[in-house]
This record gives structure tokens, sequence and C-alpha cells, in this order.
């Protein structure tokens, strides 16, 4: 009986780990004023913006058909808040403390050693604004 008690513990104690590669929650409510000049690029295919928000910042990415926001916290190591940066020219986006490339087209990990998207936030677009929530 002993035995099983022991087994039944360290099935229990080897099948408790830390949440991995987890972005936390925070709340998102930003609205982008598309005649803004900070922001106007947006309303061409394949720019990028970024700006302060959520853990890290937000990504905001125009991929020529929809508009998609994302936490630039990088989902690898994201307790360390390593803010991942748009790559020149590319629809993607690097975690310059891991090495790590995100697709910005949908948020997936193309770059090891990230395995998890970046968060991604809701995006709802009107004739004059750019409305990301969570």
């Amino acid at each position: 009986m002993k035995l099983w008690g022991w087994a039944l513990l360290m099935v229990c104690l080897l099948g408790c780990g830390k949440q991995q590669d987890i972005v936390p929650y925070v709340p998102v409510n930003v609205t982008i004023q598309k005649g803004d000049p900070r922001y106007n690029t947006i309303n061409s295919a394949g720019s990028v913006i970024t700006f302060g928000g959520g853990v890290a910042g937000i990504i905001v990415y125009n991929n020529g058909g929809n508009i998609m926001a994302f936490d630039r916290c990088s989902s690898y190591q994201p307790e360390k808040q390593c803010a991942v940066v748009a790559d020149e020219g590319l629809p993607t986006a690097t975690d310059p403390c891991s090495g790590s490339k995100f697709s910005l087209t949908d948020g997936s990990p193309v770059k090891a050693p990230a395995t998890r998207a970046l968060r991604m936030y809701n995006v709802v677009v009107t004739q004059f604004e750019i409305k990301i929530t969570n």
C-alpha cells in the first residue's frame, strides 16, 4: 500500500510543471485614427507600425486584406518581456533576445526556439479608425 502511495505522489509531482511560454494577459483597448500622421502608413499593404500597450508594446501589420495586431512580447520566455522587432521588407518579426521569428500574418513561430504564437488582439476597422482590443 505504501508503494502505491509513493507511486501516486511521484506521478503527481512529476506531472506538475510551470506553465510554459504564456504571454500574460493585460487589458488592451486602443483606437488609431486612420488620418493620424503618426499611423497613416498602416493603410498600405505590407506596412507595420508599433506603439505602446499590452505587455511589451503592440505591433500592427497590414497584410493587404486584413490588419493584424499582436503583442510585441515574445512567446519564448515571455517573463523577459523581450519585444519583437519587424523585419524590414518581410512579413515577419524577430525576437532580438532569442532569435525566434514570427509570421505577422498570423503570429505563428517560423523559427525556433519559440513554439507558441504571439498573443493576437482583435482588430475592427471602420472608415476612420482601427480599434484594437482583447
